[in-house]
């Protein structure tokens, strides 16, 4: 690791910007205090890997619209609360009457379907590639008991089509490297990079979780910069075909989407909802098309395609911090702006 360090701190080439697109990766460079030990020319940004952040309001007051109807209760996280609808958050919302219920985990969905057959359960379905086999098996699960009083809201996005809406110039990001996301590869193998290093003539980097991984992995960045090349530095849990199993089990019950991200609009194939054939479990999925920020002033959109720093959002710290926050990356654990404001 001493070796790695010096190589970083001795770069002396041009001016690079790196990108990592997980909510684990920027928590944890965050937590290891890694931009403290880059020069000034090396630059982290945090990308749209965090699936609260990229949560579009809409989707928040979808969900408060349905936990206020009398028949239905709405399943959530806990760092799904605390995110701003155009209006207010889910757990104001409770507050006044809305019906909601925090669980650790999507199968808790079941239990309670189950012991209360006289509502409809409707589960925010919040993620990545990561959490939709996870989706998949709890709708096996429901399919198996004939529990047909659970819905899902999706908010389920792809990585891929989001990284080549920035690498096209949409963004006018300049990303020079991306830290590609550990617990996305696993499910989608390194090959899902593979088009996208070749197309733009950026290299991706598959990093673990360690603060002396994320280290290795970025001096493998700076020292591939200009090459289309992906390079798996988290080979003990990455294959280049990923898991096949749970592709297949997504793939059974979902298929792509246009998407809707937040203050990014409408990114086509980046989004995966229910397919036709299960859409007696879906709550209004398709439907989601709008972003409408509480505040005005809110600059998530910009921290989350590297266009500036949490910082430099003159909301930061000021009126938005983690206990009054005004934009989804200030709530979620692995949020920038949540990061930032404790580091």
């Amino acid at each position: 690791m001493k070796e790695i360090l010096e190589y970083l701190q001795g770069y002396q080439g041009r001016p690079l910007k790196l990108m990592e697109v997980c909510g684990t990766h920027t928590a944890e460079i965050n937590r290891n205090g890694i931009p403290g030990l880059l020069p000034p020319s090396i630059q982290l940004v945090s990308g749209p890997g965090c699936p609260v952040c990229v949560t579009v309001t809409e989707y928040i007051d979808r969900l408060i619209e349905l936990g206020k109807e009398p028949q239905n209760v709405v399943v959530t996280f806990g760092d799904m609360l605390r995110v701003p609808g155009s209006r207010c958050s889910l757990s104001e919302a409770k507050a006044g009457g809305c019906r909601v219920k925090m669980v650790y985990s999507p199968m808790d969905i079941l239990r309670l379907a189950e012991e209360d057959r006289e509502h409809i359960y409707i589960f925010a379905a919040v993620g990545f590639e990561t959490t939709a086999p996870v989706y998949a098996m709890l709708l096996k699960k429901a399919l198996e008991k004939g529990i047909k009083n659970i819905r899902l809201l999706t908010s389920l996005k792809v990585m891929p089509p989001v990284i080549s809406w920035m690498c096209a110039g949409s963004a006018d990001c300049g990303i020079d490297g991306f830290l590609a996301p550990g617990h996305v590869c696993v499910i989608t193998g390194s090959k899902a990079f593979e088009g996208l290093a070749a197309q733009f003539g950026i290299p991706f980097v598959v990093a673990g979780f360690e603060g002396e991984q994320i280290l290795t992995a970025i001096a493998a960045l700076v020292k591939l910069q200009g090459k289309g090349r992906v390079a798996n530095f988290y080979p003990s849990a990455v294959t280049r075909e990923g898991n096949l199993q749970a592709r297949a089990a997504v793939a059974e019950y979902f298929e792509p989407a246009d998407a809707a991200w937040r203050g990014m609009g409408i990114i086509p194939g980046s989004g995966m909802v229910l397919r036709k054939e299960y859409e007696a479990f879906d709550a209004g999925s398709r439907e989601l098309t709008e972003d409408r920020e509480k505040n005005s002033a809110c600059c998530c959109a910009q921290v989350l395609t590297g266009k500036i720093k949490p910082s430099q959002c003159p909301l930061f710290g000021k009126v938005c911090t983690p206990q009054t926050p005004q934009g989804a990356c200030m709530v979620s654990t692995e949020g920038s702006c949540f990061n930032s404001c404790y580091n």
